[in-house]
């Protein structure tokens, strides 16, 4: 086998059968194409009675081709990464069952009876354990894989075994380069330019996001996901699970923390112009903060208490330092949540919670919203302690 794309169904289907044990009766298996994404394939196993997932990488971008060339060592860090996430958090990420180096694809559960978290919020769907999964997903899998948990050795070695150039190289591009400027790669809905202008012309937001993306790029506090949107977490009633770490590497624990609320707070903005009744919608802002207040609550407590059962250095372990360093990952969590919600807005990849108002003007409302929010996140992050606080800023745009 070679780094090339699965000719057919039935090589899909050989891949599975050889490599798992998890049909019984393979004489009705089939396969269906069910990747959305733009950069990887992602196929659905079944016989009806149960099924897998398998996911395979080129070295490019799928829906661009050769032309954006993309080290295959991603999907390698990918599988790897949720097998590590799996160690720490196994109830809130899919177990890998395979992953086949040659080939440049991986075997693993199918969560297809989850809801992408994005639709479910669009739709308002009632999730009130959200913020305690996403939370405690979080705590788990950033402290074993930081400096509270692993000794020197094991940590540089982790550093290393995770370097991710050229996904990293996009993230540094489209959350703190081409928001903050008029690039070609941008996509700005017109009744929004005259707002969009204004903020690639606000010289304390780009300092203050220069210093977002440093610290991104510098600080390897932890093995962090680093690609936590809502497409990447399915939902049900009663259950989360986080997907597709491709872009993992380390770095600071507020990217991934910051990253999944900036997409709460995207849906708040968006709630402004969705259809629905707006005492409904309103409802649902308030359960947005909400669950922010959970995620963050049940993070610190879970961080905390894993400190005092698990930390090995006593410098570390110091009730006053841990305070410390949760209060400062907090801020730059604001941050984080405010590049995320402009790249969303007016950069290269949007999201359905905007885009999804038809009404261009309507969206530019929202959008607008939006664009003020991630600009006071990033600004003000220092001065915003707590959930408390951020809620009485968005009530204040």
């Amino acid at each position: 086998m070679t780094h090339a794309k699965f000719a057919n169904d039935a090589e899909i289907i050989e891949f599975v059968l050889t490599n798992t044990e998890l049909f019984t009766d393979t004489s009705a298996l089939r396969v269906e194409e069910i990747g959305d994404g733009n950069i990887n394939f992602v196929y659905r196993i079944t016989n009806d009675q149960k099924s897998v997932i398998v996911k395979q990488a080129l070295p490019y971008v799928r829906i661009i081709g050769e032309g954006w060339p993309l080290s295959l060592d991603r999907i390698r860090i990918e599988a790897q990464c949720l097998k590590e996430e799996g160690t720490w958090a196994a109830e809130y990420v899919p177990v890998v069952y395979y992953f086949d180096q040659a080939r440049s694809a991986f075997i693993m559960e199918d969560i297809g009876d989850h809801e992408n978290l994005r639709h479910a919020l669009i739709a308002r769907r009632p999730l009130p354990e959200l913020g305690r999964h996403l939370g405690e997903f979080l705590a788990e899998s950033l402290f074993h894989t930081s400096d509270f948990y692993l000794d020197t050795y094991q940590k540089k070695a982790a550093v290393a075994d995770y370097i991710n150039p050229d996904l990293c190289k996009i993230t540094e591009e489209l959350f703190f380069w081409d928001p903050f400027c008029d690039h070609e790669r941008n996509s700005v809905n017109p009744p929004l330019q005259e707002a969009a202008q204004a903020l690639w012309q606000d010289d304390l937001l780009k300092v203050e996001a220069a210093k977002l993306k440093y610290h991104f790029m510098n600080d390897a506090q932890a093995l962090l996901h680093a690609d936590l949107h809502a497409g990447s977490v399915f939902v049900k009633a009663d259950g989360t699970k986080v997907i597709d770490p491709e872009f993992a590497f380390y770095g600071p624990m507020s990217f991934d923390i910051g990253s999944i609320i900036g997409n709460l707070l995207i849906n708040f903005s968006g709630q402004l112009g969705l259809e629905g009744d707006l005492d409904e919608k309103q409802a649902y802002r308030e359960f947005l903060l909400t669950q922010i207040d959970n995620l963050w609550s049940t993070f610190v407590m879970r961080f905390k208490a894993l400190v005092s059962k698990k930390c090995k250095d006593p410098v570390f372990s110091a009730a006053a330092f841990v305070d410390a360093f949760i209060a400062q990952t907090w801020h730059e969590s604001m941050g984080y949540a405010g590049t995320e919600i402009i790249r969303r807005t007016i950069g290269l990849a949007h999201v359905a919670d905007l885009d999804s108002i038809e009404d261009i003007n309507t969206r530019a409302v929202s959008e607008k919203f939006a664009l003020d929010l991630g600009s006071a996140l990033i600004k003000q992050r220092q001065d915003i302690k707590s959930p408390q606080v951020l809620k009485a800023l968005v009530q204040a745009i």
